[in-house]
């Protein structure tokens, strides 16, 4: 290992995250009551520009009267972008009102490491003026061309950053990709044409000690295409799927949850790890082949997540 370390993000359970429109606040009961581990509250895309400042209200309102954490939810609230004359506002009057009651806020369309910067100055003053204990925590979509060519200085650029999401959507138009449906594959392409994106931002993820997070698939019929979506990704380490429907819930909970066969084999990697290192042997061997200090380490990762979801 490299002497340069990150210390690891906050850990959080997230494999599915359900995105609520703050405009529709009749969605929010439905959204406690879900099983998503995790829900956004959003006043960007999925807000109209006449409704943005009635839907802060309205998460203001969420937040205050609702009891998330009673059922175990992570909330986080997505602000409109910084090239908007909202996000100022969404940032200060929520967090004046209701920041205690937030885990994170999700900054879309992020670009540069400044952008986050911006936003994290603005929190440090609203938190020190109010006294607030506990520090709110950022997330930032991954979504144009520019925040992908800086994904690196964007992943180091506060300690507040926990994850970073794959905004699919606007990146194929930031990209002028021809694409069939948010998340899903053009026939044309020989592959999977957001595996470049998905692959640099689950690496820097990891360099960096964030979550990583897919983003959107805009077909909520089309279960078959989304379970394909979240193991593509599930495959390459991306811990969590968007459900832009209360119905992809259940299918990202599934393909990011570990197997209990693969649980289980994961434990006695560990068992039969231990018992070598108590022989003074750096490796072992299970069920015909050779275990060691990688495999303890992509073991302890599937037993971490199993953990989480156990504690929930």
């Amino acid at each position: 290992m490299s002497h340069k370390y990150y210390k690891p993000a906050k850990s959080r359970l997230q494999r599915s995250e359900l995105a609520v429109p703050g405009s529709s606040s009749k969605m929010f009961e439905n959204a406690l009551n879900s099983n998503a581990d995790y829900i956004f509250l959003d006043l960007e895309d999925s807000v109209s520009p006449k409704d943005k400042i009635p839907a802060r209200q309205n998460i203001i309102k969420a937040l205050k009267e609702i009891n998330w954490k009673e059922k175990g939810k992570t909330i986080s609230v997505r602000i409109n972008s910084l090239d908007t004359h909202y996000m100022y506002r969404d940032l200060i009057e929520i967090v004046e009102e209701a920041g205690d009651k937030i885990d994170t806020i999700l900054v879309p369309k992020t670009g540069t490491g400044s952008d986050v910067y911006m936003i994290d100055c603005l929190l440090t003053q609203i938190e020190n003026n109010k006294n607030f204990k506990k520090k709110i925590g950022l997330e930032c979509l991954i979504e144009t061309a520019l925040g992908m060519s800086n994904i690196k200085e964007i992943a180091k650029s506060s300690d507040r950053l926990e994850a970073l999401h794959f905004g699919v959507a606007d990146y194929a138009a930031s990209l002028r990709a021809r694409t069939i449906v948010i998340g899903g594959l053009n026939p044309d392409y020989p592959g999977d044409q957001w595996h470049h994106g998905l692959s640099q931002l689950v690496m820097t993820c990891r360099a960096y000690g964030l979550r990583a997070i897919d983003g959107p698939f805009g077909d909520f019929n089309d279960q078959k295409g989304y379970i394909e979506s979240a193991k593509r990704a599930a495959s390459i380490g991306i811990e969590g799927k968007w459900a832009i429907h209360p119905s992809q819930i259940d299918l990202a909970n599934k393909v990011f949850s570990p197997p209990e066969a693969e649980v289980n084999k994961a434990k006695r990697i560990l068992e039969e790890l231990e018992k070598a290192a108590q022989q003074g042997k750096g490796a072992a061997q299970l069920d015909g082949r050779m275990i060691d200090a990688a495999s303890a380490r992509m073991a302890e990762n599937v037993v971490n997540i199993y953990k989480l979801i156990k504690n929930k």
